[in-house]
């Protein structure tokens, strides 16, 4: 007879050795919990993410948060929702307004950053929607899309960045769509396809969700609690 763990990864049905779990669910527990945590603190190698880029062909430009190191960003949440000066300095050399933007920030899981961006980019570029320069965020949290969109004077912001790590999957990937963004944004003005890694949603469909989220805020000219997705209009849904 099938067990409930045999549909989830989730940690349930893991039986007892007294008051406390078996000695292999326990180690498997901890185990979990190390990835976390090592998920947490590890850092963005953006020079590897650079060549990433541009083995696919797409050009990329480093950007950095107000959070100056992996400690600062982790404990001042609000440095790493602004750029730096630096990289303010540095947006002044693109033309404006950048109509879409695609940026990549570490978040709260590089490792995500590392075994998922480029391949998601790659999948989201073949349903057509054009892969121009990649902005990479080091110590970046959801809201520097807001700072970066408006420095460039965006229409719409697509950001992809590491999803806090969970038991079960320490790299899960997000990405968050904001139109016209700005500083002050709210979480209700995006919408987050989110849960992206090997054993959740694929690179096809998640580049399909963020196909037609782009076509909607486009067409509609708003991302956010306005905008629904429609499961029957998704390709291969």
């Amino acid at each position: 007879m099938p067990r409930l763990s045999d549909f989830t990864t989730a940690r349930v049905d893991l039986g007892q050795a007294g008051d406390s779990l078996p000695t292999p669910a326990l180690l498997d527990f901890r185990l979990a919990h190390a990835r976390a945590r090592d998920a947490v603190h590890l850092p963005l190698d953006m020079r590897s993410m650079a060549a990433e880029m541009a083995a696919h062909g797409w050009s990329s430009a480093p950007l950095t948060s107000k959070a100056a190191s992996r400690e600062a960003y982790l404990l001042r949440p609000d440095w790493g929702r602004s750029l730096s000066e630096t990289s303010h300095e540095a947006l002044g050399d693109y033309p404006k307004p950048l109509p879409t933007v695609i940026a990549v920030a570490d978040g709260l899981s590089a490792l995500a950053i590392h075994r998922h961006a480029a391949s998601l980019l790659a999948a989201l570029e073949e349903t057509g929607e054009p892969i121009g320069t990649i902005f990479l965020i080091q110590q970046g949290r959801v809201a520097i899309s807001d700072d970066l969109g408006e420095a460039l004077s965006s229409d719409l912001c697509v950001l992809l960045i590491g999803e806090r790590p969970g038991l079960s999957s320490p790299d899960s990937l997000g990405v968050y769509l904001t139109w016209r963004p700005h500083r002050g944004c709210t979480d209700a003005q995006r919408n987050c396809v989110s849960n992206i890694h090997q054993q959740g949603l694929s690179y096809p469909a998640a580049a399909q969700k963020i196909a037609y989220l782009i076509g909607e805020s486009r067409r509609l000219k708003l991302t956010g609690v306005a905008l629904k997705e429609r499961a029957d209009q998704i390709a291969g849904s």
